[in-house]
């Protein structure tokens, strides 16, 4: 074994590894989460074409990887050193290089989050397959919490295959075994599901979008049903809380929509990291 391998295995430089990673990573969450909703407006578009036999609009290619990155503002191609996570970002003072105009504080924030929540799952789990398990969930939960802030989405091309991932590697018992993970999809989609058409029932308006009992379905198939409950539990809270600090700074009024996608994100991604000292320490102050 190679003295860089043997590096590579001790925590810190793993950790470090993984942040830097996390960093270059979310970058390209930007992308996605900037250009995924873009094309699924157009998939649907093009679709409601062909039913209703209109005829179609040619575009230019446009997807996760062309046309290159671009200020979105006057379309100036950015250079290779204009694209370095975080750096690019400081170096441009947050502004264009051509027009001058505001760059988005949202790509440097992002990208941080995700060299910081890859840090920490390194960190959390150590080196091994069930860390690049988690880091690849992690990032697949940052770009959908972006793309449900921004559009009030949470696209299943994103949210199925992590779904379907997480069953997979409970085959064989990664994080849960498999007939908890069936379960914890069964019972993630019932209770939002469930809680929907109370909801729905008693006020006449939807209280959220099947997306969201798609989203804790996936957390479920992640980490089993024991997780279920209290990523719920979790996630109301911060909903709960959330929405009470937009009030009282008057972001947001007495009945407005807010995705919580996030919070579902947020809560899972705890669970899965921390379930057991949250199981323990629920236990102990319980008295059971």
């Amino acid at each position: 074994m190679s003295d860089w391998t043997l590096l590579l295995e001790q925590p810190p430089w793993f950790t470090t590894l993984a942040g830097l990673l996390g960093l270059l990573i979310g970058s390209f969450i930007n992308v996605v989460a900037y250009r995924l909703p873009i094309m699924l407006k157009r998939q649907w578009h093009e679709e409601a074409q062909t039913v209703l036999g209109l005829p179609m609009v040619r575009r230019a290619r446009f997807n996760l990887a062309l046309p290159g990155s671009c200020c979105p503002r006057c379309n100036h191609a950015l250079r290779v050193w204009e694209n370095v996570p975080v750096l690019s970002y400081l170096a441009l003072r947050g502004r264009c290089s051509a027009c001058s105009r505001p760059i988005s504080a949202r790509y440097p924030l992002v990208e941080l989050l995700s060299g910081a929540l890859s840090a920490a799952v390194a960190w959390r789990c150590g080196p091994g397959f069930e860390a690049l398990l988690l880091l690849v969930l992690t990032w697949g939960l940052i770009a959908l919490s972006v793309i449900d802030l921004q559009h009030r989405l949470l696209p299943d091309v994103v949210v199925l295959p992590m779904l379907w991932l997480g069953l997979l590697i409970n085959t064989v018992a990664v994080l849960a075994d498999l007939t908890q993970a069936v379960l914890g999809v069964v019972a993630g989609y019932l209770s939002l599901w469930t809680l929907f058409w109370l909801f729905k029932l008693l006020t006449g308006k939807d209280g959220m979008g099947y997306g969201d009992f798609k989203l804790l379905a996936m957390m479920g198939a992640w980490g089993g049903v024991q997780i279920v409950p209290f990523t719920l539990l979790l996630a109301s809270i911060g909903g709960a809380l959330t929405g009470l600090w937009l009030l009282a700074r008057r972001k947001a009024r007495t009945g407005s929509e807010m995705p919580f996608g996030p919070c579902l994100a947020i809560a899972g991604w705890i669970m899965l990291l921390w379930s057991d000292e949250i199981h323990t320490s629920y236990l102990h102050m319980t008295g059971f």
